[in-house]
């Protein structure tokens, strides 16, 4: 029996099964540390990937370690685990914010002050000497982790790589346990349901794991397709600097053409585009594109300056040297991915993955013999937001297919009034076109009114939130001085966003929770996830596949919706398409 075949052995023999918790920490060319309950093992001389591939494949356990960098080194090597905790997406679960790294993640957990974290080379003169202990031991006698271990001195040898995953480990069962008190206590006030803060951690890391696999896997785009879109705004890529430079006053000039003659302002610059427009009659407050579309008309200059942002926009953010940047020679869009972006917990993405033009659309372009299968959730909010609050008329409405027209027949009101209605009480509108029936959703749907009214409260005393998953959402403190009126508008926009944040929030983790199932049940498969945005999946799919996938992304949003709700009668929907290219897609 080879030496991996007795660790296996060893392993099941101590109770290692499938979701059982492993800590784990790796570094190639070193070794491979694991830890079980109080037992660890340290592994010189070994291919730390390959040994996780062999426990993966006979054991399944749950993987635990500190951060996404232990799931990006084995996605590198081919290696994708199904189940993992993740130390640092579970820290921001439980306290909130982005900010997050073993240092304080472990602070936290220990009860320990932010500010007292110790940092590689601090001295403190005034203070009396504190004995650091075992400089072999990662934890300090005064409960923080050691500084060297934290910025990487836990990757030197095996012994080390033991404990560190012991650590984490440890990590782990303290936030099993926050997470458990969080779950029986009631999350937004006096109404609304309570989720299961241990499923969402779980959901949670393993979303990470799915952006190690995004930022791996990368999206896939038509460089050629990309530059033609790119020189219907700019012209075709330039040959030279001084080609560039003239390129860029010609663009500039067909603006300057509509103002006085003469003029030389800089339309990069705001303020000096304002007083542009004042020159030739407008007066506006701002520069802002939603305000200069409604005076399109008004002025060729403005028509002119909007086309020209444009593709001002296009060259500086998705022209020819963002391609150079972010696309692979394989044609791939690659960009760094978080599970979280701090606030309510969406994903994130870097390389314009999360703001691509709609034009650039046309170039994401799916591979020879695949193609893509996109769904995206149906009025997820609403539906949502009747899980959450455990509105059973609300709830009723998500049996349609389209919720808004049950809730305008009970308001009496049209569907775009219902809808608008909707949308405006969980954004905390409460005047305008939907004002009237705002007031019908009171009475009509009193259960999911209260709890957007508790946790707009709470936001308007600056008391945090916690959404129905256990994210907590923080609000922030009033500055001091402010006047009563500023005080008064601060706290109404914490109760706005407190409202919002609540729902998103749920509907961000409904969205990783289906995300991470259909990520499991299309494991088989060759099928994958390439982009997660918002509310929308694109997987890249072999055609003779695509049917199966279609079929597949539905019975994973049941799955994850019943796991998520608790088995809450709320219906979700998704609308489901095959596609060549992502622009073939309905909006």
């Amino acid at each position: 029996m080879g030496d991996i075949e007795q660790l296996v052995a060893a392993l099941r023999t101590g109770g290692v099964d499938r979701g059982v918790h492993v800590g784990l920490a790796l570094v190639t060319g070193v070794g491979l540390g694991l830890a079980v309950d109080d037992r660890t093992w340290a592994l010189p001389n070994v291919d730390p990937v390959t040994v996780v591939a062999e426990i993966e494949d006979v054991l399944h356990p749950r993987w635990v370690w500190w951060s996404q960098e232990t799931a990006a080194i084995l996605v590198a090597a081919g290696v994708r685990v199904a189940m993992c905790w993740d130390i640092t997406a579970v820290d921001r679960l439980i306290f909130g914010g982005w900010r997050s790294d073993p240092a304080h993640a472990w602070a936290r957990l220990q009860g320990l002050k932010g500010e007292s974290i110790p940092s590689v080379g601090q001295l403190d003169f005034l203070a009396t000497h504190v004995d650091d202990g075992d400089d072999e031991n990662p934890v300090r006698p005064d409960g923080h982790l050691r500084a060297e271990w934290a910025a990487g001195a836990w990757s030197r040898t095996p012994q080390r790589l033991a404990l560190w995953a012991a650590t984490a480990l440890a990590a782990a069962a303290h936030q099993h346990n926050q997470l458990s008190s969080i779950g029986s206590t009631p999350l937004s006030g006096s109404s609304g349901n309570i989720g299961n803060p241990v499923a969402t951690a779980r959901s949670e890391s393993a979303a990470e794991a799915l952006c190690a696999e995004l930022a791996f896997d990368g999206l896939p785009l038509s460089i050629a397709a990309a530059e033609t879109v790119i020189a219907s705004f700019v012209g075709p890529r330039p040959t030279s600097d001084k080609e560039a430079a003239e390129r860029r006053r010609q663009r500039d000039e067909a603006v300057r053409v509509h103002a006085p003659a003469g003029d030389t302002t800089d339309l990069r610059n705001p303020a000096q585009v304002k007083a542009l427009l004042t020159r030739i009659g407008l007066d506006v407050p701002d520069t802002r594109a939603w305000r200069l579309e409604e005076m399109r008309s008004a002025h060729p200059l403005v028509d002119a300056l909007l086309i020209w942002r444009k593709a001002e926009r296009v060259l500086t953010t998705y022209g020819f040297s963002w391609l150079d940047e972010n696309v692979g020679d394989d044609g791939r869009l690659r960009g760094a991915w978080s599970g979280s972006d701090g606030a309510a917990g969406r994903m994130t993405a870097q390389a314009g993955l999360h703001n691509m033009p709609a034009d650039m659309r046309s170039a994401v372009i799916a591979e020879p013999g695949y193609v893509f299968v996109r769904a995206d959730l149906g009025q997820i909010e609403p539906r949502v937001l009747a899980a959450i609050s455990g509105d059973q008329s609300l709830a009723k409405a998500t049996v349609a297919d389209d919720l808004y027209a049950p809730v305008a027949q009970r308001l009496g009101v049209e569907r775009a009034v219902a809808k608008i209605a909707v949308l405006a009480a969980m954004y905390g509108q409460t005047s305008g076109t939907a004002g009237q029936a705002l007031r019908g959703l009171e009475s009509a749907y009193p259960v999911a009114m209260r709890y957007l009214h508790d946790a707009a409260a709470k936001g308007e005393s600056g008391t945090n939130v916690r959404t129905f998953g256990g994210r907590l959402v923080r609000m922030g403190e009033t500055p001091y001085g402010l006047s009563d009126r500023d005080e008064r508008a601060m706290a109404a926009s914490r109760g706005r966003y407190a409202r919002n944040a609540m729902v998103q929030g749920a509907a961000a983790e409904l969205f990783k929770v289906w995300a991470v199932t259909v990520r499991a049940r299309s494991a088989p498969t060759d099928a994958r996830i390439v982009l997660c945005l918002h509310d929308e999946l694109l997987l890249h799919v072999r055609i003779e596949h695509a049917d199966d996938i279609v079929l597949l992304l539905d019975t994973c949003l049941q799955e994850a919706a019943h796991r998520w709700s608790n088995g809450g009668p709320v219906r979700f929907v998704t609308d489901t398409s095959i596609i060549h290219r992502w622009s073939d897609a309905k909006s």
